[in-house]
Protein backbone atom coordinates (compact mmCIF):
# COMPACT_ATOMS: atom_id res chain seq x y z
CA UNK A 1 0.00 0.00 0.00
CA UNK A 2 2.78 2.33 0.16
CA UNK A 3 2.88 3.17 -3.46
CA UNK A 4 -0.83 3.18 -4.51
CA UNK A 5 -1.44 4.82 -7.45
CA UNK A 6 -5.19 6.73 -7.65
CA UNK A 7 -6.78 6.90 -10.98
CA UNK A 8 -9.12 10.02 -10.89
CA UNK A 9 -12.61 8.73 -11.72
CA UNK A 10 -14.92 11.70 -12.26
CA UNK A 11 -17.35 9.76 -14.67
CA UNK A 12 -15.29 10.33 -18.46
CA UNK A 13 -12.72 8.66 -19.42
CA UNK A 14 -11.62 4.90 -20.10
CA UNK A 15 -10.52 4.38 -16.44
CA UNK A 16 -10.82 0.53 -17.39
CA UNK A 17 -8.52 0.07 -19.90
CA UNK A 18 -6.04 2.42 -18.08
CA UNK A 19 -6.51 0.95 -14.62
CA UNK A 20 -5.74 -2.74 -16.49
CA UNK A 21 -2.43 -0.90 -18.01
CA UNK A 22 -1.24 0.15 -14.59
CA UNK A 23 -1.53 -3.05 -13.26
CA UNK A 24 0.27 -4.83 -15.82
CA UNK A 25 2.56 -2.40 -15.59
CA UNK A 26 3.39 -3.15 -11.86
CA UNK A 27 1.34 -0.79 -9.96
CA UNK A 28 -1.37 -0.79 -7.30
CA UNK A 29 -4.56 0.88 -8.76
CA UNK A 30 -6.97 2.53 -6.00
CA UNK A 31 -9.95 4.35 -7.73
CA UNK A 32 -10.35 8.04 -6.71
CA UNK A 33 -14.24 9.51 -6.31
CA UNK A 34 -13.65 12.25 -3.94
CA UNK A 35 -11.12 14.38 -2.59
CA UNK A 36 -10.56 12.22 0.79
CA UNK A 37 -9.82 9.14 -1.02
CA UNK A 38 -6.64 11.45 -3.01
CA UNK A 39 -4.95 11.86 0.54
CA UNK A 40 -4.95 8.22 0.50
CA UNK A 41 -2.46 7.64 -2.24
CA UNK A 42 1.32 8.17 -3.45
CA UNK A 43 0.61 9.36 -7.04
CA UNK A 44 -2.30 10.49 -9.20
CA UNK A 45 -3.57 9.27 -12.82
CA UNK A 46 -5.37 11.51 -14.28
CA UNK A 47 -7.27 10.17 -17.35
CA UNK A 48 -9.33 11.69 -19.83
CA UNK A 49 -11.61 11.54 -23.17
CA UNK A 50 -14.70 14.17 -24.19
CA UNK A 51 -14.99 17.62 -23.90
CA UNK A 52 -12.84 20.28 -21.82
CA UNK A 53 -15.79 21.70 -20.27
CA UNK A 54 -17.39 18.63 -19.07
CA UNK A 55 -14.20 17.65 -17.36
CA UNK A 56 -12.98 20.45 -15.74
CA UNK A 57 -17.08 20.97 -14.51
CA UNK A 58 -16.85 17.28 -13.26
CA UNK A 59 -13.49 17.98 -11.11
CA UNK A 60 -15.03 21.44 -9.60
CA UNK A 61 -18.08 19.79 -8.64
CA UNK A 62 -16.63 16.57 -7.15
CA UNK A 63 -14.25 18.77 -5.28
CA UNK A 64 -11.26 16.72 -7.37
CA UNK A 65 -9.63 19.72 -9.23
CA UNK A 66 -8.68 21.48 -5.87
CA UNK A 67 -7.79 18.08 -4.14
CA UNK A 68 -5.45 17.61 -7.19
CA UNK A 69 -3.85 20.95 -6.90
CA UNK A 70 -3.41 20.72 -3.47
CA UNK A 71 -1.82 16.99 -3.67
CA UNK A 72 0.48 17.73 -7.05
CA UNK A 73 1.72 21.41 -4.60
CA UNK A 74 2.03 18.97 -2.28
CA UNK A 75 5.07 16.83 -4.38
CA UNK A 76 2.62 13.83 -5.14
CA UNK A 77 3.96 12.40 -8.58
CA UNK A 78 0.98 13.28 -10.85
CA UNK A 79 0.25 11.57 -14.62
CA UNK A 80 -2.06 13.21 -17.13
CA UNK A 81 -3.22 11.15 -19.88
CA UNK A 82 -5.18 13.34 -23.13
CA UNK A 83 -8.01 15.41 -21.59
CA UNK A 84 -6.19 15.16 -18.72
CA UNK A 85 -3.05 17.04 -19.93
CA UNK A 86 -5.00 19.30 -21.15
CA UNK A 87 -7.00 20.21 -17.75
CA UNK A 88 -3.46 21.62 -16.49
CA UNK A 89 -3.60 24.76 -18.61
CA UNK A 90 -4.91 27.84 -17.89
CA UNK A 91 -7.26 28.15 -20.54
CA UNK A 92 -8.92 26.15 -23.32
CA UNK A 93 -10.81 27.52 -26.33
CA UNK A 94 -12.60 23.78 -27.57
CA UNK A 95 -16.38 25.03 -28.17
CA UNK A 96 -15.90 28.45 -25.93
CA UNK A 97 -13.54 29.80 -23.43
CA UNK A 98 -12.45 27.62 -20.19
CA UNK A 99 -10.58 27.93 -17.56
CA UNK A 100 -8.29 25.04 -16.41
CA UNK A 101 -6.11 23.73 -13.43
CA UNK A 102 -3.44 26.07 -14.24
CA UNK A 103 -0.79 23.76 -13.27
CA UNK A 104 1.36 24.74 -16.29
CA UNK A 105 0.96 27.99 -18.31
CA UNK A 106 -0.41 27.93 -21.70
CA UNK A 107 -3.83 27.54 -24.01
CA UNK A 108 -5.57 24.71 -25.46
CA UNK A 109 -6.22 25.26 -29.27
CA UNK A 110 -7.66 23.78 -31.64
CA UNK A 111 -5.41 22.29 -35.25
CA UNK A 112 -5.27 24.90 -37.91
CA UNK A 113 -8.69 25.04 -39.93
CA UNK A 114 -6.97 24.49 -42.96
CA UNK A 115 -5.70 20.72 -41.80
CA UNK A 116 -8.74 19.27 -42.81
CA UNK A 117 -8.91 20.95 -46.77
CA UNK A 118 -4.88 19.73 -46.96
CA UNK A 119 -5.93 15.98 -46.27
CA UNK A 120 -4.85 15.73 -42.11
CA UNK A 121 -8.07 14.70 -41.24
CA UNK A 122 -9.71 16.10 -37.45
CA UNK A 123 -9.13 14.46 -34.51
CA UNK A 124 -6.05 13.61 -35.02
CA UNK A 125 -6.27 9.44 -35.08
CA UNK A 126 -3.65 6.87 -34.92
CA UNK A 127 -0.50 5.98 -34.75
CA UNK A 128 2.85 8.65 -34.76
CA UNK A 129 5.97 9.39 -33.23
CA UNK A 130 6.73 11.28 -30.23
CA UNK A 131 10.14 13.18 -30.00
CA UNK A 132 11.97 13.67 -27.14
CA UNK A 133 13.00 17.42 -26.45
CA UNK A 134 16.78 17.64 -26.41
CA UNK A 135 19.40 19.51 -24.63
CA UNK A 136 18.42 18.18 -21.07
CA UNK A 137 18.30 14.57 -21.15
CA UNK A 138 15.19 12.81 -21.85
CA UNK A 139 12.80 12.58 -18.84
CA UNK A 140 12.70 9.79 -17.03
CA UNK A 141 9.14 8.77 -17.66
CA UNK A 142 9.28 9.01 -21.38
CA UNK A 143 13.13 7.63 -21.88
CA UNK A 144 11.25 3.60 -22.95
CA UNK A 145 9.19 6.06 -25.58
CA UNK A 146 13.02 6.80 -27.65
CA UNK A 147 12.56 6.10 -31.09
CA UNK A 148 9.15 4.33 -30.73
CA UNK A 149 5.36 5.49 -32.07
CA UNK A 150 2.30 5.66 -29.96
CA UNK A 151 -1.44 6.23 -30.35
CA UNK A 152 -3.07 9.69 -30.26
CA UNK A 153 -6.48 10.79 -30.76
CA UNK A 154 -7.46 13.82 -30.16
CA UNK A 155 -8.78 17.57 -32.39
CA UNK A 156 -6.58 20.26 -29.82
CA UNK A 157 -3.35 20.52 -28.16
CA UNK A 158 -1.41 21.81 -25.80
CA UNK A 159 0.47 25.08 -25.95
CA UNK A 160 3.07 25.81 -23.04
CA UNK A 161 4.42 29.21 -22.92
CA UNK A 162 7.38 27.95 -21.24
CA UNK A 163 9.73 26.01 -23.57
CA UNK A 164 10.95 24.02 -20.48
CA UNK A 165 7.60 22.52 -19.96
CA UNK A 166 7.59 20.68 -23.53
CA UNK A 167 9.07 17.52 -22.96
CA UNK A 168 8.25 15.93 -26.36
CA UNK A 169 6.79 16.79 -29.45
CA UNK A 170 5.19 15.02 -32.71
CA UNK A 171 3.68 16.71 -35.85
CA UNK A 172 0.61 16.09 -37.77
CA UNK A 173 1.65 16.85 -41.40
CA UNK A 174 3.77 19.55 -40.91
CA UNK A 175 2.29 21.31 -37.51
CA UNK A 176 4.25 20.30 -34.80
CA UNK A 177 2.53 19.89 -31.29
CA UNK A 178 3.13 19.06 -27.68
CA UNK A 179 3.07 15.30 -27.14
CA UNK A 180 4.02 15.72 -23.37
CA UNK A 181 4.75 18.27 -20.95
CA UNK A 182 5.43 18.43 -17.67
CA UNK A 183 7.71 19.98 -14.80
CA UNK A 184 8.55 19.52 -11.80
CA UNK A 185 6.71 16.12 -10.00
CA UNK A 186 3.59 16.67 -13.32
CA UNK A 187 4.02 14.50 -16.38
CA UNK A 188 1.33 14.73 -18.64
CA UNK A 189 1.20 12.93 -22.21
CA UNK A 190 -1.41 13.67 -25.26
CA UNK A 191 -1.23 10.17 -26.67
CA UNK A 192 -2.93 7.22 -25.19
CA UNK A 193 -0.41 5.04 -23.03
CA UNK A 194 -3.09 2.46 -22.58
CA UNK A 195 -3.34 2.01 -26.46
CA UNK A 196 0.23 2.37 -27.15
CA UNK A 197 0.94 -1.46 -26.44
CA UNK A 198 4.91 -2.09 -25.31
CA UNK A 199 5.82 1.34 -25.68
CA UNK A 200 3.15 2.84 -23.45
CA UNK A 201 3.30 -0.40 -20.65
CA UNK A 202 6.90 0.75 -20.58
CA UNK A 203 6.04 4.82 -20.03
CA UNK A 204 3.49 3.44 -17.22
CA UNK A 205 6.43 1.25 -15.55
CA UNK A 206 8.67 4.19 -15.43
CA UNK A 207 6.00 6.49 -13.97
CA UNK A 208 5.18 4.12 -11.45
CA UNK A 209 8.80 4.20 -10.54
CA UNK A 210 9.24 7.46 -10.73
CA UNK A 211 10.28 9.49 -7.71
CA UNK A 212 10.70 13.38 -8.88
Amino acid sequence: MNNMTGLIDYGMGNMHSIAKALERAGGEVRWIASPEELQQVQRIVLPGVGAFRDCVQALERTGLGEAIVEQVRAGVPFLGICLGMQVLMDVSYEFGEHRGLGLIPGAVKPFPASHPERGFKIPHMGWNDVVLSSGRGSHPVLAPLAGRQVYYVHSYYCAPENPQHLLAACSYGDFPFAAAIGRDNIVAVQFHPEKSQKAGLAMLESFIRWHP
